[in-house]
């Protein structure tokens, strides 16, 4: 129990190597809150807006998904109400199911790169609508920097593209 309450400080403060030591100490990465619904770890970490812990309590194998993502403690609603767009981002690049209807906070164009990126790196499922053989390449650029460049006819086109199924 002691190992619990040191990864849920950890999380709180934010320190990525405090939630790695707690984990690796022995520290369960699904514990209940005080109404039995697993996921405290993880919902405390999206509504705080931690994407590292976020990305770290997946990789030791905490769920994106709960069987309903509308519920008020699943981590997608737990990033909406801390307003956390960037952890709502991250999630549905690790798999979680944004549910129809579901206000994200992210454009449409972002939910969708999110969701080819969840397909790329084998963190969803490709259904019929979208199978992993028919995902288009997609080339990532982080620019520092662009000043003075208007990207709006480079995205026009790509968006012109992937709506074409190109």
């Amino acid at each position: 129990m002691m190992s619990q309450l040191v990864l849920i400080k950890a999380i709180r403060s934010g320190k990525l190597a405090d939630v790695k030591a707690a984990l690796d100490a022995g520290a369960a990465v699904e514990v209940s809150d005080g109404q039995g619904d697993p996921g405290l770890p993880m919902g405390i970490a999206c509504f705080m807006g931690f994407v590292d812990i976020v990305r770290e309590l997946v990789r030791r194998g905490a769920p994106v998904n709960l069987a309903d993502n509308q519920l008020p403690t699943s981590p997608l609603s737990m990033a909406l109400r801390g307003g956390r767009t960037e952890v709502v981002r991250a999630l549905i690049e690790l798999g979680a199911n944004l549910p129809a209807g579901m206000n994200s906070g992210l454009s449409e164009h972002e939910v969708m790169l999110a969701q080819w990126k969840a397909l790329r790196d084998g963190h969803a499922v490709a259904t019929e609508e979208s199978q992993a053989d028919q995902v288009p390449d997609i080339e990532e650029i982080d620019a520092i920097g662009c000043f003075g460049t208007d990207t709006q006819v480079l995205e026009a086109d790509v968006m012109r593209r992937l709506r074409e199924g190109h």
